[in-house]
């Protein structure tokens, strides 16, 4: 459902103490426009849609620093933008890290990728882990995590079977990757 201008400032007090519906809602009203910005400088969708996502998640995470005298689609907007800003210097990193490296690195990353029997014991330990720590997740996050990267369904898929919106369904499942994260984080951390 979109927010109507009236209920904006309701909705966004809402959502800055935790109403899901709330969030569920600004998405919607949002998503578009966010999208559009997005896909007018990446040109390619699905980058754009990658960071639509990450925009929405980092200010779900962050909706309690929003202040109410400025404009929540800019708010959106700069929060995006400085997103996509974060995603050329990385590239550029990368690309630069690439040319300097040169053809040792193609031969270290060809010895690289020919697992050993340690790798795969590694492997399956890792995924026993990973396993664990998914399970400390609620369980809409847990069913998120499981239908994309085990069932390997499509965001489509999930939405279907879920019986929800799709940007919720790509919200829930960035917002539990990023929870995933940070159980794995604190539990290296010990």
């Amino acid at each position: 459902m979109k927010v109507s201008s009236k209920n904006l400032e309701e909705t966004i007090e809402s959502a800055k103490s935790g109403n899901q519906i709330a969030f569920s809602n600004l998405l919607d009203t949002y998503w578009n426009d966010i999208f559009r910005f997005q896909i007018s400088r990446m040109k390619q969708e699905a980058d754009a849609e990658d960071i639509t996502i990450q925009t929405f998640s980092k200010a779900f995470d962050n909706i309690n620093s929003y202040d109410s005298q400025y404009d929540f689609k800019n708010w959106l907007l700069t929060i995006s933008k400085n997103l996509h800003v974060d995603l050329i210097r990385k590239q550029r990193k990368n690309i630069l890290n690439e040319q300097q490296g040169g053809e040792a690195n193609a031969a270290i990353k060809v010895l690289d990728e020919t697992p050993s029997i340690e790798d795969s014991l590694i492997t399956e330990q890792n995924l026993a882990s990973l396993l664990a720590d998914i399970k400390k997740l609620k369980p809409t996050y847990q069913k998120v995590i499981n239908l994309r990267y085990f069932n390997e369904m499509s965001y489509n898929q999930i939405a279907t079977e879920l019986d929800e919106p799709l940007n919720n369904v790509k919200v829930k499942l960035l917002r539990a990757k990023k929870l995933l994260a940070e159980i794995i984080k604190a539990k290296t951390n010990r």
